[in-house]
């Protein structure tokens, strides 16, 4: 699974012009599912999500997690994270999930990150997304969950 996060002031993601999910402070995840992502996985990237330190504290250090500072996580998911590009000038998807592993995962993770008490907001499964964000920092990282 891969997950690549983005520390944000704000952010929205719109379908066809409409807001579809939007936050404030916190997480922008992009998610990518593989063809051996399980539940597990998730739950993994989940934890790594939620609690790691990349928000400052007062003394500006990146001390603190999304839990720590209450925020808000928009998860958006991105099937491209899975591309290959070792070879050539065209990515290859042969590692992605299929539709259905992928959806059934993105819908598992977006559930199990409102159970853990996170204000959740999320694109649209298989949509032409426009995602707008503010990114604190810059911040990013990229994980990657086996």
């Amino acid at each position: 699974m891969q997950g690549l996060i983005q520390r944000v002031t704000e952010a929205k993601v719109e379908v066809e012009k409409e807001v579809v999910g939007q936050i404030g402070q916190g997480i922008v995840l992009l998610l990518g599912v593989e063809k051996a992502d399980t539940e597990q996985t998730a739950d993994k990237l989940l934890h790594k999500v939620i609690n790691y330190r990349i928000f400052t504290d007062s003394n500006d250090k990146m001390n603190l997690s999304l839990k720590d500072i209450e925020g808000e996580l928009l998860v958006v998911s991105q099937f491209t994270l899975a591309a290959d590009t070792k070879k050539g000038m065209r990515p290859s998807f042969s590692s992605a999930g299929t539709p259905e592993q992928a959806n059934t995962l993105y819908q598992y993770f977006v559930a199990q990150a409102k159970v853990a008490g996170l204000k959740v907001a999320t694109g649209q499964f298989a949509a032409d997304m426009k995602v707008s964000l503010v990114n604190d920092g810059p911040v990013t990282f990229n994980f990657a969950i086996t």
